[in-house]
């Protein structure tokens, strides 16, 4: 039967879409249109729609678009998903909760789903979905009998204060709405919800901090939209560098480690292989699932907050052996020859092919990634997979056995891998701008731009940015790393990240970037309103001395 998610009563006219959407990077916050390039809404508004898309995907930070699309208004009126889905659901969640705006969200069967695509116009409310001539029972939002321990039962009583109470009420309901029969303890937390996004993350970070929230377990945090000691200076204007920074010091406030950064992988005490954690952040939580064997599922602004607050999480998804299996066996056909473009290209295309399921890379057991090559795979799969890990066959820790029995195959060619490089170099060869650091550089990518600089300086006309976590920072800095990149035109910025970096920081004068990052290269256009070029860390280091991009594939792409 058709399930109610979150209740509330809604009606407009339907939109659907067979691909999913990530709200962050792909619709405006301020007007609810679609920004991302790639999809077939794109230059559409949801607005008052009801809304079909498969699932989400992409970044946790869509629960905080969504929040702020309903408080402004230009929330869609219903989203109607066909498989599990996390993320927005509990930014509608919280609009209802805890600022009184509800918002609908259904899960239908596939049938369900594919007929109410064909309406024009729906209406739900009253327990009932209506389509014009036909209507659907739905079954109200799921509960279940969770075995709490006595900890937890005291929580929900208020015995930790409200912010704890509400932290858990949201837990436990969403682990209703996943299946979940018990809560799990993590170790640690990741924050992703300190970007600002939009006003909405900054409204409710100020009510947790006001309600005492406070973290119980280590909580690491994400890069936040400031470099958060220098924005005055950097010329940020205060309407934006303000809220920015009050937004990092209320999770600072609550107790989280300022570590701003959106790779927390690369800090000294990375987790283990079996550690269950709860992290935000699509590329930290499908890396640190698929690379380093540890266990979270991606969860979503807000809901990390709780999990850091609480130490507890839905024991669902990929916390269990079951949820990490393999259901699509993706067979790469390697080239002969390839640089370090591979890998981002290859998660990009492996999330097309696999884009609500776990994949299975095939066909690369002969290769040997560095940590920064899985970095690049990772977070470019994240952009186009709601998946939260890949198994690569001989490089990942449980690829061994991981292939479900009842796996479908697909395959990844030559001819893929061009088309891809197609879709991200779709800007001019004149390139304004070298953007490095979607997710942020490792000190051993700032050694490799380094080397690629071999001493030359950047064109006069086009900017080289670099962004890294402090950790990263402190360590080029030691080494000398840092004044030769700034001897050759660098600017190396901590703290922000290419998704949430913003003018004058991003340079206002130009129009086509260039990057070596999948991620960047799927999110660029729609964030920025730039033209975008990709290429190798070689390539754009190259085009940083010239100011130009390749104007053809790389020979290993054409031969």
């Amino acid at each position: 039967m058709a399930q109610i998610i979150v209740e509330a009563a809604a009606e407009g006219p339907v939109m659907a879409s067979p691909e999913g959407l990530s709200f962050w990077g792909g619709v405006d916050a301020a007007t609810g249109v679609v920004i991302d390039a790639h999809h077939p809404f794109h230059g559409r508004s949801l607005a008052g729609a009801v809304v079909l898309l498969p699932t989400s995907r992409g970044s946790c930070t869509g629960s905080g678009v969504l929040l702020e699309l309903a408080l402004g208004g230009n929330a869609p009126a219903a989203l109607v998903f066909r498989e599990a889905e996390d993320i927005l659901t509990l930014g509608a969640l919280i609009a209802g909760r805890m600022f009184q705006t509800p918002l609908a969200v259904l899960r239908l069967d596939a049938e369900e789903w594919d007929r109410l695509a064909q309406a024009d116009y729906a209406t739900i409310g009253a327990g009932k979905l209506i389509a014009e001539d036909w209507s659907l029972d739905l079954a109200p939002p799921p509960t279940a009998t969770l075995e709490l321990t006595d900890a937890d039962r005291a929580m929900l009583d208020g015995a930790e204060g409200n912010a704890a109470k509400l932290a858990l009420e949201v837990i436990c309901t969403v682990a209703a709405g996943q299946g979940a029969r018990q809560l799990v303890d993590v170790t640690r937390a990741h924050i992703d919800g300190c970007i600002y996004a939009s006003p909405a993350n900054l409204t409710f970070a100020r009510a947790m901090a006001d309600m005492g929230a406070r973290v119980r377990v280590p909580t690491t945090m994400n890069a936040i939209s400031v470099d958060h000691a220098h924005w005055r200076e950097q010329g940020v204007p205060p309407s934006f560098g303000g809220p920015a920074q009050k937004l990092a010091d209320a999770y600072v406030e609550m107790g989280a480690r300022p570590s701003f950064t959106c790779a927390p992988y690369l800090l000294q005490d990375a987790p283990k292989v079996g550690e269950m954690i709860g992290w935000s952040e699509s590329n930290a939580v499908i890396y640190a699932n698929s690379i380093l064997g540890a266990r979270t599922v991606k969860h979503p602004d807000f809901m990390d907050l709780f999990i850091a607050i609480t130490g507890r999480a839905p024991l669902s998804g990929v916390y269990l052996d079951a949820g990490r299996a393999a259901r699509r066996a993706v067979h790469i056909d390697l080239p002969e020859t390839y640089d370090d473009a591979l890998w981002p290209l290859l998660g990009w295309l492996a999330g097309r092919v696999a884009p609500d399921r776990i994949p299975m890379l095939t066909g690369l057991e002969n290769t040997s990634p560095s940590p920064d090559d899985l970095k690049a795979l990772c977070a470019a799969f994240g952009t186009t997979s709601a998946a939260p890990m890949l198994h690569v066959a001989g490089v990942t820790p449980e690829a061994v056995g991981a292939l479900a029995p009842d796996a479908d195959a697909v395959r990844v060619g030559a001819a893929d891998l061009a088309d891809a490089w197609q879709q991200f170099n779709a800007g001019p060869a004149k390139v304004d701008l070298i953007a490095f650091g979607s997710p942020h550089f490792s000190a051993d990518e700032c050694r490799a731009l380094d080397a690629a600089l071999a001493g030359r300086k950047r064109h006069a006309d086009t900017a080289v940015i670099v962004t890294v976590g402090q950790n990263v920072l402190d360590v080029i800095r030691a080494g000398g790393i840092l004044t030769r990149l700034e001897a050759s035109g660098v600017q190396v910025v901590p703290d922000i990240c290419w998704c949430s970096i913003s003018e004058p920081v991003f340079p206002p004068s130009a129009r086509v970037l260039m990057t070596n990052s999948g991620k960047y290269a799927h999110y660029a256009p729609g964030l920025s309103g730039r033209s975008v070029r990709f290429g190798s860390l070689t390539d754009c280091a190259d085009a940083a001395v010239t100011g130009f991009a390749p104007s053809d594939p790389p020979n290993w792409l054409t031969t």
